[in-house]
């Protein structure tokens, strides 16, 4: 149906044809909605699904949000497009009892230990389950109990918990371009498994969490902390310091029934001290020293015009990702440690002296939004004679958690304020919880080190934004500065290829693993609205604009840091406390896939490496041109054929070991005569 509208604005007549539908009997317009799903909900009617992500490609796989169409009879809402015309009927007595098949079918091979689910809260099969009235499962289990997935320091995975909806596996392929999860075997034996079934921890995962984040379920979540922070509280000995990240503050309020994206400083302050943790710090003191550290180093980067474009080093997911699959970029990523390993760093270097206590008994709990940060701070690089730099991360949910356990009424608690001096920061630090809010701080201070003139208008209006891939050129007297913000590793995938075939120059680009930055981060409360994370990007930047002071370099507190502890900015003390190194790193655990029977015996061992750089460059092409040559020459018997993971070499691959030679930039041909010349000479492995 077509219906004319006309509006008038003065003397301008606009015109516009609106298709309309019919949703249970009421006529509804629609405009640009991509499915019948959105429409509905739109329409005030909440359709149940599992796989359906506003984010991600259409799926169709759990079946819950059907519809019955007119003359067409039962569809997926999600995979049908609106027309106009349609009748459609969302609830029958046909779909209800589909639904609850479904369900009932879900719940039978579900491990239904509820009460004591990380995700109960939260979980909606549960609340579909609810909502549909189920009482009973009428359906016998014919799945055995899998073992837990404690692989990863960052996340639990328990798949007596999946539901196989996808979204955790279109999410880290689609957004993040990893692929560390998939699909595999078939029927009743389909599951959502890392590669080649090792664990999370073993595989190509990133630690973002973003798979836990969508998770409908308790599949995926993140791993638990709270116990041994508990633990650290009441131990006498123990003196714990706390440190709150910028994204917390516009994200715990939701856990508490508080409007998303108010800042709850205040009460997170509070809440802290009365748990019992003896300081209590903002990270947003260390993001305006890592601004310090990180522009300068920019800056001299840029006047030498070396190692250029320079990335940022703040997010873990990221500084993994390129170590996996960009490792000959790892000399252009910013040296300077992420605010969370500056701050515990400087306070483990500091505090012990200050309060007169040994080294070994001062904890460091960090309050993140981020899983990866668990990662990060149990990286060998963030210790110091065997001590860690940060001891425990928390996130947002597990702060949430703690304080409920503790049964304190958040919204009631009086507001308190950071422990000085590492509680002090300015509006430059605070919003490095946003995308684009690290370059935006780095030219905050730019801006002022270039021209030596006072910045008017802190703000740079052009780095900010939704998009994946974000473009801005700012020029500070004659000087060009050509940046690039990044949010989501598959963007981030495509623009360094980009800047790898010289079809892009960048001085600088900053990348957040997580859509929207550390405000959208998988330790954060569970949200599937895009507007929750727009309101709490809005809170950091109303944050910013509450503190007098939004330019790092007017940290005063900073300035006496290096007076008192640091030296010169960038300089050997401060490299040593506030710098790093990163690592080419191996994307999955040595494994190797053997081709071919019987015993190794006295064989020429051949393996290809199979990882991420060397396929991309043809390693499959070099197998399968080994494995011709084994069968074409009957060597079975005197040849291995291996695919390995991996040799260290991701910048010169393909690369194939025969026996103990290492061959790089190798072709099938190349492969095969240093075989063909191993079987003849049978020397031994240097």
């Amino acid at each position: 149906m077509l219906k004319e509208m006309k509006t008038i604005e003065g003397n301008m007549t606009t015109t516009e044809a609106t298709k309309t539908l019919t949703i249970d009997g009421r006529e509804v317009p629609f405009n640009g909605e991509r499915n019948l799903l959105e429409l509905i909900r739109k329409a005030g009617i909440d359709l149940p699904t599992f796989c359906y992500h506003s984010d991600l490609s259409v799926y169709g796989a759990c079946r819950l949000c059907l519809v019955d169409i007119q003359g067409r009879g039962v569809q997926g809402a999600c995979s049908t497009p609106p027309e106009a015309g349609l009748k459609v009927r969302t609830q029958t007595e046909e779909i209800r009892e589909i639904r609850k098949i479904t369900i009932e079918l879900l719940l039978a091979n579900h491990d239904q230990q509820c009460p004591t689910c990380p995700k109960s809260s939260a979980c909606q099969l549960q609340d579909i389950a609810r909502k549909l009235g189920i009482r009973k499962v009428r359906f016998k289990p014919v799945h055995q109990l899998a073992e837990l997935d404690l692989s990863s320091v960052s996340l639990v995975r328990d798949p007596n918990k999946c539901v196989l909806c996808g979204d955790c596996v279109r999410f880290c392929d689609e957004i993040q371009g990893v692929g560390a999860i998939d699909f595999a075997h078939r029927g009743h034996e389909a599951a959502v498994l890392p590669a080649f079934g090792k664990g999370l921890g073993e595989g190509e995962c990133i630690n973002c969490g973003q798979c836990a984040a969508v998770c409908p379920t308790g599949a995926l979540t993140p791993r638990p902390e709270v116990d041994e922070v508990w633990r650290a509280l009441n131990d006498p000995v123990k003196t714990v310091v706390v440190q709150v990240a910028p994204a917390v503050r516009v994200a715990i309020g939701e856990a508490f029934g508080l409007p998303s994206g108010m800042s709850a400083t205040g009460q997170i302050v509070a809440a802290l001290k009365r748990l019992g943790f003896d300081k209590v710090y903002d990270t947003a003191f260390s993001a305006d020293l890592t601004v310090v550290e990180e522009a300068n180093e920019f800056l001299k980067r840029k006047a030498k015009g070396e190692k250029l474009p320079q990335f940022t080093s703040c997010c873990p997911g990221w500084v993994k990702f390129a170590e996996q699959y960009f490792p000959d970029l790892l000399p252009n990523l910013s040296t300077c440690k992420s605010p969370q390993q500056m701050l515990g760093s400087v306070c483990k270097a500091t505090l012990p002296s200050e309060m007169g206590i040994p080294k070994e008994n001062l904890i460091m709990v960090s309050i993140m939004p981020c899983t990866a940060k668990k990662f990060e701070a149990k990286r060998p690089e963030f210790a110091q004679d065997g001590v860690p730099d940060v001891d425990h991360v928390l996130t947002t949910q597990e702060l949430a958690r703690m304080i409920e356990e503790a049964g304190f009424r958040f919204k009631e608690l009086e507001p308190e304020s950071f422990d000085m001096p590492l509680g002090f920061k300015t509006g430059a630090g605070v919003i490095f919880g946003n995308s684009g809010g690290v370059s935006e701080a780095v030219l905050r201070y730019a801006a002022e080190a270039v021209t030596g003139r006072k910045l008017g208008n802190p703000d740079f209006l052009s780095v900010r934004g939704e998009d994946g891939i974000r473009l801005a050129t700012v020029t500070l007297d004659g000087v060009e500065l050509k940046l690039a913000v990044v949010q989501g590793l598959k963007n981030a995938r495509t623009l360094v290829e980009k800047v790898r075939r010289g079809e892009c120059q960048l001085d600088l680009i900053e990348v957040m693993a997580c859509p929207g930055g550390c405000i959208g981060g998988a330790g954060q409360p569970v949200t599937r609205e895009r507007e929750v994370k727009r309101l709490r990007t809005r809170g950091l930047y109303e944050a910013d604009k509450n503190l007098d002071l939004h330019k790092s370099q007017e940290n005063h507190h900073v300035t006496e840091m290096y007076q008192k502890y640091l030296g010169e900015i960038g300089g050997r003390k401060a490299h040593h406390l506030l710098h790093t190194h990163y690592q080419n790193r191996r994307r999955i655990a040595d494994e190797r896939m053997v081709f071919g029977d019987g015993p190794e015996g006295d064989k020429v061992k051949v393996s290809v490496c199979a990882g991420t750089n060397c396929f991309l460059k043809g390693s499959q092409e070099v197998l399968s041109e080994v494995l011709q040559c084994v069968d074409a020459q009957q060597l079975q018997d005197q040849v291995e054929v291996s695919a390995s993971f991996c040799f260290e070499k991701c910048d010169q691959g393909p690369t194939v070991r025969v026996d103990g030679q290492q061959l790089q930039n190798c072709t099938g041909k190349g492969a095969c005569a240093a075989m063909r010349e191993r079987l003849k000479n049978k020397v031994a492995p240097e």
